[in-house]
Parts: C-alpha cells; sequence; structure tokens
C-alpha cells in the first residue's frame, strides 16, 4: 500500500520547485511473503515409525518419542501401538539411574563416562530429564549444550524431556521411551535425573542399576543426603575427586562406605559401594564403570535382575491404572460442572474436604 500523504505535503505539494517538497515515496512490501507455506510434517503410519526404529533411524525415533510424550488424546493410540510393536525387541539393555546434589556434576559424569561405553563398541542413550516450571511448564532442555562431545558421538543418542510436574522430576512417559530406545539397538540406557528428593522412587523402579553422586567439602557429608536415598542407592560415587579436593573426596568416601554398611543387606545380595573419580581428568571412572558391571553380574546370576524387572513391570501397570483413573476423573463432564461448587462450599466451609471428595466419588462411581 502507498504511504498516505500528511498536511504538512499537501501545503507544499504545489510548490515542485521548494526545497520542502515531499516526494510520496514508494510501496512498502509485505513484512511476510504471502506465497509462503510452512511445509507440514508428514505423520508416519506405525508401521513405518516401528521400521524406522528397528533401522535404528535416529530422526524416526525422536519423532516417536514426541508422539509418545503428547498429551494430545489423538496421538495415545499410535503411541501404544508404536509401544507393543518394539516391545519383543525391547529388554536387552542395562538401565541405570543417575541422581544426586545440584552440582554434583551429573552432566559431565555422563559425557565422561558415556564416551568410555561408546569406545567398547556399545550403544549408549541417555535420557536427561529436565525440570519444568511451576508457573509456565516450560522447561530449558539445555542437557544437549552441556554434553558437546556426547551429543557428536554417532553411536550416543541424548534425548532431554520436560519433567512436567510428574513424580521426582521423571517425565510421565520416560518408560516408554525406554522401550523405543533399546529397541532401536540402545543397550545402555542412562536416566539423569533432576537431583535429589523424596520421590526418587520413580527412577529407582525403571532401571537396573541406581547410581548417586556425590560431592565432598560441601559441609557435614552425611547430612548431604537422606536416609532414604542413601538405602535405595545400588552405588554411590564422590566427583570432582581432582587437585586439591582428592583427599577431601577420598575422606567422603570412608564416610559413606561406612554409613551404608551400617544398613540392612539389600534384596540385590550385593553390599553398596563408593567410588570416587573426576569427570574431567578421567581418573577413577574405569574403576566406577568397572563397579558397573560387577554389580550386574552378580544380580543376573543370583536372580535379582529378573525378579526386579518383573517387580518393575508391575510396579507401572498400577502407576498407569492410578493415572489412567486420575484423568477420566478429572475429564468426566458432571465432576467439572460440580468441582467448582463444591470448592466453592469449601471455602465457605459448608463442607468438610473429606465430604466434598466422598460425594464427588460416589457422583462418579454412580455414572
Amino acid at each position: 500500500m502507498t504511504r498516505p500523504i500528511d498536511h504538512f505535503e499537501k501545503e507544499h505539494a504545489a510548490h515542485h520547485d521548494s526545497a520542502l517538497d515531499v516526494m510520496g515515496g514508494v510501496t512498502e512490501q509485505p513484512i511476510v511473503n504471502p506465497h509462503f507455506t510452512r511445509p507440514r510434517r508428514r505423520r508416519f503410519t506405525t508401521e513405518e515409525y516401528v521400521a524406522g526404529i528397528l533401522a535404528q533411524d535416529v530422526t524416526i525415533l525422536a519423532q516417536a518419542i514426541t508422539l509418545i510424550e503428547s498429551n494430545n488424546p489423538d496421538h495415545y493410540a499410535q503411541a501404544q501401538e508404536i509401544i507393543e510393536a518394539c516391545l519383543p525387541h525391547a529388554g536387552k539393555s542395562i538401565r541405570i539411574g543417575i541422581t544426586g546434589v545440584p552440582g554434583a556434576g551429573k552432566s559431565t559424569f555422563i559425557e565422561a563416562i558415556g564416551g568410555m561405553v561408546t569406545k567398547e563398541g556399545r550403544k549408549l542413550s541417555v535420557l536427561a530429564i529436565d525440570p519444568s516450571s511451576g508457573r509456565s511448564g516450560g522447561s530449558i532442555l539445555g542437557d544437549k549444550t552441556r554434553m558437546e562431545s556426547l551429543t557428536a558421538n554417532p553411536d550416543a543418542f541424548i534425548r532431554p524431556s520436560p519433567s512436567a510436574g510428574s513424580l521426582g522430576g521423571v517425565a510421565r512417559k520416560t518408560r516408554e521411551t525406554i522401550v523405543l530406545c533399546e529397541a532401536a539397538g540402545y543397550d545402555v540406557i542412562f536416566v539423569e535425573t533432576v537431583g535429589v528428593g523424596q520421590s526418587e522412587t520413580a527412577v529407582h523402579s525403571m532401571t537396573d542399576l541406581f547410581l548417586m553422586l556425590q560431592i565432598a567439602g560441601a559441609g557435614d557429608d552425611l547430612q548431604g543426603i537422606k536416609r532414604g536415598i542413601m538405602e535405595m542407592a545400588d552405588m554411590m560415587v564422590i566427583t570432582k575427586a581432582d587437585g586439591e579436593n582428592i583427599l577431601r573426596a577420598d575422606a567422603a568416601r570412608v564416610q559413606y562406605q561406612g554409613a551404608l554398611g551400617l544398613f540392612p543387606l539389600p534384596e540385590s545380595g550385593v553390599r553398596p559401594k563408593v567410588y570416587t573419580c573426576s569427570s574431567v581428568t578421567g581418573n577413577g571412572l574405569e574403576n566406577v564403570w568397572n563397579g558397573i558391571r560387577d554389580y550386574l553380574t552378580h544380580v543376573r546370576s543370583n536372580g535379582y535382575f529378573d525378579r526386579n524387572r518383573t517387580h518393575q513391570n508391575n510396579y507401572w501397570m498400577r502407576e498407569t491404572i492410578d493415572a489412567t483413573l486420575l484423568g477420566r476423573f478429572y475429564n468426566d463432564p458432571s465432576i467439572a460442572h460440580r468441582l467448582s461448587s463444591v470448592e466453592d462450599e469449601m471455602r465457605a466451609h459448608k463442607i468438610t474436604p473429606f465430604a466434598a471428595a466422598n460425594e464427588l466419588l460416589e457422583r462418579y462411581f454412580q455414572e
């Protein structure tokens, strides 16, 4: 469109020989090309997704994981079909949960030991769980930027996922994502959690070994983590054991090893060991990886490995049932209609929370 002529221009339009004469200008171009259309990504069929995953196509694997993580009800059915088709090809990896206090260097540790894993001819998948904002629901998803060498490694697949407010910072669909990564040929799965908390049970219930990272010299070492977390740990590693921190790390190792010795023998039959390492210099990393292999060899031989996976399958079946019932309850139209009025009655102290819950549950089950 042509720029409109203002009052000043009209006043001097007749004086062509005036220095104040203003030209009308040129027609402005549209900011966005009207002929541009954003190409739509073709949605694959279930068979195409499964074939791509089994062919170890990283792009299709990533798109399938996105489909699984989607909250769109239209994606749920296809996601379940993909998981079921991949299930016979899964279960052949070792699953390692990695948690630790903030600042323990989880990403740096994973990158360092991950390089060792791939040099052995293994394929590594890192499922890095990023904390979601409680207000906006968004996540930074910056783990890939902290694992530059591992990101460029063709034998490694890094997938940052938002925790989406789920239990213990573990993404709601991580369990299904593990199945897809195993079907794609990844035989070592690392699940990096947000950090230490009382809900780290979720990580423990989807991995074969629960690895706890801790740092030395940050106050009273034995107060750094809670007893519940220590009881879940199958192995503990004191990181940043380099330079002047070597002696402090070794002292912390002795303290933690003594504390773990006071706990009853775990069901696995393996007393947790404490190691020290430096992800920067590489010192101690080989000992940590050998310790992981020794643990897995032991639990395979005594039958705990298979029993643990069976127990985990039962656990996640029950968790799925709970989540499904909860979603259906709140999405029920009659519940949604009555819920706001019940909340108003509680605010006015006309009904107790327990009575309100019972009323809503009776309403739901009577339908």
